[in-house]
């Protein structure tokens, strides 16, 4: 019997995957209840399944370490991949960049006994920096995942956007197929690229939606290493660039088609003063530290959210329907976002 499995999505992680794989074999009291670990290789065209081969010889009983192979890439497919593949009722994520404590296993385990009612829970994600962040970090710390919310258990407002990191969260896995659809509206980080952004604040919405809790579980440590690269400007821009233009259809999922036109002018208005009181508190009208420069970024894509998904509506439309009168044509080429 498999009460609990450990579900890691990587791409590319055969440097990262050791580091990961050495924490869950070390696990501490976990004797009492069933686990299993499953690597979920979305696509990778490096030597993650050599890895995870390796590693599976020397695996020790009675913990199994399972492999799954998704094709399509992008996090929310990788993600419907493992909670069709586990049987167990609680399913943990962890990024192939986040190193769980030696005993967030057995802690996420308890957590669920005692809670048994709810649908989901995150952890504490405490950053691992490769280097100094920039000053001001933790203002912006959230949206890297990097997640310290008090040293208590709580359950998060139905009436405000927070929610947990999608590293280092449990979901019921019943609420998960009762609750999301098996297409996702954003697919996530797909490859090296993290457009798309937002698939897990997608998924709790639904589980939201079908009146499920979430919860905040402090005793869940894991541990994000972040490098260099992820702590420069060019990356940050571009990541709240993706967080920011990701906003509008994650609003309007809870909304009829109706209410879409009304719902969308209210937004715009209140993004509009958001970014001019920005203006007013830094006393930047360029942002010059990197910082500031990521808060109005996420500003201005949230503002226009709204065009960047309706481009690529409209261009998907134009590509089925080249698609249909064209179906020799390579249209990804054309069309690649």
């Amino acid at each position: 019997m498999v009460d609990f499995s450990v579900v890691v999505c990587t791409y590319n992680g055969a440097a990262r995957l050791p580091a990961v794989l050495a924490a869950l074999r070390s696990q501490q009291q976990t004797d009492t209840f069933g686990w299993e670990i499953l690597i979920v290789d979305n696509h990778s065209q490096d030597a993650t399944a050599t890895v995870v081969q390796d590693y599976q010889q020397i695996w020790p009983e009675p913990v199994a370490l399972r492999y799954a192979f998704e094709p399509r890439q992008g996090l929310a497919y990788a993600r419907r991949c493992a909670i069709q593949t586990v049987q167990a009722e609680w399913v943990g994520f962890i990024d192939d960049d986040t190193v769980p404590a030696s005993d967030w296993v057995s802690a996420a385990y308890r957590f669920a006994q005692q809670h048994p009612t709810i649908g989901a829970y995150g952890s504490e994600i405490l950053g691992d920096y490769a280097v100094e962040p920039p000053p001001g970090f933790q203002r912006i710390a959230s949206c890297l995942a990097v997640i310290e919310r008090g040293s208590h258990p709580f359950a998060y407002a139905r009436h405000r956007g927070v929610l947990p990191a999608g590293a280092g969260m449990v979901i019921r896995r019943q609420a998960w197929l009762s609750a999301v659809p098996d297409e996702p509206k954003l697919t996530g980080v797909c490859a090296q690229s993290v457009r798309a952004k937002g698939e897990d604040i997608e998924t709790l919405s639904y589980l939201r939606q079908r009146g499920w809790t979430i919860w905040h579980n402090p005793q869940m440590r894991l541990f994000h290493r972040i490098p260099q690269a992820r702590l420069e400007r060019p990356y940050l821009l571009t990541l709240f660039h993706s967080i920011g233009s990701s906003r509008y259809p994650l609003r309007m999922m809870h909304y009829a088609s109706w209410q879409r036109a009304g719902m969308t002018l209210l937004y715009a208005a209140s993004d509009l003063r958001k970014l001019l009181l920005h203006l007013v508190v830094t006393r930047q009208l360029f942002a010059l530290d990197v910082v500031t420069a990521c808060e109005r970024r996420l500003l201005l894509s949230s503002l226009f959210s709204p065009i960047y998904y309706w481009q690529t509506q409209t261009r998907g439309w134009i590509a089925r329907w080249l698609v249909a009168l064209l179906p020799d044509l390579s249209i990804d080429k054309l069309f690649h976002a």
